[in-house]
């Protein structure tokens, strides 16, 4: 059984080909395979390993440079990654919009255990920041699908479609968290006052909530070769 850990942090980093250097032979070190993005706002990435005390030690040294993690654990029957990538992009999760600092301006984040109750309020919108292909294998109950094909488009999604005199309470979730909580940062730049985003995602959501309490419904599709995920982060 393979042990996966998705993770991601935003966070000032002075050196990111210094420390992608680091990460990748580290990674190296422990047999780890998936990707890790590095930029100057921070890491994101899933990793995976075969051994326990691998995926131990490399959080671990992932921690001596991030402090607190936003970390989703599940497994996986067969290798999931391929390879291991570690990248230097601009951004560790792409919108294009150099001017936000989710470590400044973020919405609010919204634990697992009280989505429900949020979402039930008739007056949220609730909002899918992922992509419409992810969106069709499944989503929450009465979310809006923006129509977007890559994270980039989701500024002139809320451009279009969005007014903060009209829309008063906003609701957003994705995957891991990491693009809702950009997009809450976005959204307040754009003077939404009431933003909230779901905290560690789709994934914290399914292995906290009981299914038979759940109000999602269909799988959370995955960036590996598990392809989604279901109640308890089950294949």
């Amino acid at each position: 059984m393979w042990s996966v850990a998705a993770l991601y942090r935003f966070q000032n980093v002075p050196d990111p080909k210094g420390l992608a250097a680091v990460m990748r032979a580290v990674c190296d070190e422990n047999a780890i395979c998936g990707t890790l993005i590095v930029a100057r706002e921070g890491i994101n990435g899933t990793i995976a390993a075969a051994q326990d005390a691998q995926m131990e030690d490399i959080l671990k040294r992932v921690r001596a440079h991030f402090g607190e993690l936003e970390l989703k654990m599940s497994g996986a029957s067969e290798k999931p990654f391929q390879r291991m990538k570690v990248k230097v992009k601009r951004e560790i999760v792409t919108m294009r919009t150099p001017h936000i600092d989710p470590t400044k301006n973020a919405g609010t984040y919204v634990d697992a255990k009280d989505w429900n109750e949020l979402i039930a309020d008739p007056d949220v919108v609730i909002i899918d920041t992922r992509n419409s292909f992810e969106f069709e294998k499944g989503t929450f109950e009465r979310a809006i699908d923006p129509g977007t094909s890559a994270f980039k488009e989701f500024p002139d999604y809320v451009e279009k479609k969005l007014d903060p005199r009209k829309h008063k309470k906003i609701a957003m979730f994705c995957t891991g968290g990491i693009r809702c909580e950009k997009a809450s940062s976005y959204m307040v730049a754009k003077g939404f006052e009431q933003v909230y985003h779901l905290k560690g995602g789709i994934l914290k959501y399914l292995q906290e909530v009981p299914e038979d309490q759940s109000k999602w419904s269909g799988r959370c599709f995955v960036f590996d070769e598990r392809e989604s995920l279901g109640h308890g982060l089950s294949e």
